[in-house]
């Protein structure tokens, strides 16, 4: 229907999405990921697409508008260049039967491809050529042997979508239509469900389309993923590691906010599509978006000399190269690894954590007891025969900060760490830094962490809520004998005015959050 105002808006955009793990493209935004593809590729009537998660056929249906333009003048007759296109140009994997009814309706206009209003006329089944078939998972010891799902969610009869992806469930892919693509695109599920702890958890499953898409070699692969990968993370690591040594990834636009590409949704860290261009390799574009801005344009590697993951900043390279010619130790040597003091305890044979005694007042022998929500209920006292880890800490000065913080985004991420006095420990939900013999030096180092060029710095790698040790790696260690302040610090390290504009224009100090 027409709107009074003339506008007749594209029902793809108008959408209400699956969830946050299985999100619907924006026509924009399949044409900014269909525009970083070669041109020639619309000129070719022998050109073969696939988008193996299909959700609303709007990578297909955009891919097909391209092409009828395209093709024009190889193949004048317009109902013929439509069925040449439908037949042996563009195929879908659905996945859902719902989606897959979806796609053909927005690439066929009618969810039944022999159906009298397709407007592809020869088809010689309903399907087309966008098919789904419910597959079923494969358990091994309680774990989907191809995508880790728990069995316990997701043995679910056949009432239910048990989310086994019919295109990363089996190890021949090329099967499904027996025949090389040119071009695989498309916006694959994000996670599934692990089932540990109240349920709530889940693990990663984009990259598995990633990698099961590279086997089937296209000339050109193209995905909308988070960019939780260019940092690692649980199931991610092996992954990162890949596709920052694949010189093959041409292009990247990385999206600090993902609502930026999917207004209302809430990816932490941000999301990023990709060029992977099999027949040419070589240093990568990397694009920096903002809002509707470029912030930033480079062409460089991935991976930079002694990095481990990828530094989404452009800007900041130039100040990683000044800091890594120091040879200093790193910050993440004094910050312990996760649980300092050994209260995460687990119930025997599940996820839920046993909570520590402790106190509300002082006892005998008693100490100081961090743990979560202790600002508003009140600092709680332990038996120190409680602690099991780093006993010899209890009785030196640290800082506590918390392991997980702010958003992923260094523009609103402000560290609050705090003093731990002497005879005091902290659960989980705390790291710790240090120990220090001396409370000024303690307090110097807090004054380090509370500069902008910390925070930069601890942006290489921090991209999520979970900041973890490994976090703070690129971050020199100072001399904490003197208070730390950027002016100190941009001159010790001769960071470039231009340098210093850019770390001010992006970090901002927030207000303190435990």
């Amino acid at each position: 229907m027409i709107e009074k105002n003339g506008f007749n808006p594209d029902v793809l955009s108008c959408l209400a999405n699956l969830s946050n793990d299985e999100v619907f493209t924006p026509p924009k935004l399949a044409n900014d990921i269909l525009d970083i593809l070669p041109k020639d590729l619309w000129n070719n009537r022998d050109a073969k697409f696939l988008d193996p998660f299909s959700k609303t056929g709007v990578f297909l249906r955009e891919i097909a508008k391209r092409l009828l333009v395209g093709l024009e003048k190889q193949i004048p007759d317009l109902h013929e260049r439509i069925n040449h296109i439908f037949t042996n140009q563009i195929y879908g994997i659905a996945i859902t039967e719902l989606t897959a009814h979806l796609t053909r309706r927005s690439v066929y206009c009618s969810k039944h491809a022999m159906s009298k209003y397709s407007v592809c006329e020869v088809f010689d089944n309903d399907s087309g050529n966008i098919i789904f078939e419910r597959t079923e998972h494969t358990w091994k010891d309680g774990r989907c042997t191809f995508c880790g799902a728990n069995q316990e969610n997701y043995e679910r009869g056949d009432e239910l979508e048990n989310h086994a992806y019919q295109f990363i469930h089996t190890d021949k892919p090329e099967e499904l239509f027996n025949m090389k693509f040119d071009v695989i695109v498309g916006n694959p599920p994000y996670q599934l469900s692990t089932g540990g702890g109240m349920g709530s958890s889940a693990v990663p499953i984009y990259q598995k389309f990633v990698q099961q898409a590279k086997k089937m070699n296209p000339r050109y692969l193209s995905m909308i993923i988070p960019s939780r990968w260019f940092t690692g993370g649980i199931g991610l690591d092996e992954f990162r590691d890949e596709m920052l040594n694949d010189e093959h990834i041409r292009v990247i636009h990385d999206f600090l906010n993902a609502g930026d590409c999917f207004p209302g949704v809430e990816i932490k860290g941000g999301v990023s599509f990709f060029l992977w261009d099999r027949d040419n390799k070589g240093l990568c574009k990397v694009y920096t978006h903002q809002g509707t801005d470029i912030l930033s344009e480079s062409e460089r590697p991935l991976l930079e000399k002694n990095a481990t993951t990828f530094i989404r900043y452009n800007e900041v390279i130039s100040i990683l190269h000044k800091v890594q010619k120091f040879n200093e130790v790193s910050f993440s040597s004094i910050i312990s690894p996760n649980d300092p003091f050994g209260f995460d305890v687990r119930v025997e044979n599940s996820w839920k954590r046993v909570k520590p005694t402790f106190k509300k007042k002082p006892f005998s022998n008693s100490i100081e007891f961090y743990y979560n929500g202790w600002r508003k209920d009140g600092l709680g006292y332990i038996e120190k025969s409680s602690i099991s880890k780093n006993v010899d800490w209890v009785e030196k000065y640290k800082i506590f900060i918390p392991k997980a913080w702010g958003i992923g985004n260094m523009s609103k991420d402000w560290i609050s760490p705090f003093l731990g006095n002497k005879n005091s420990c902290c659960t989980e939900t705390y790291l710790v830094i240090g120990p220090f013999s001396n409370k000024k030096i303690a307090e110097n180092a807090i004054s380090y962490t509370q500069t902008k060029f910390f925070h930069i710095m601890l942006s290489l790698i921090k991209i999520t809520q979970n900041t973890m040790q490994k976090a703070y790696t690129f971050i020199p260690i100072q001399d904490f004998s003197e208070p730390w302040t950027d002016e100190k610090l941009y001159e010790k390290y001769g960071i470039t005015k231009d340098e210093q504009a850019f770390i001010e224009s992006m970090i901002r100090p927030m207000e303190a959050e435990e």
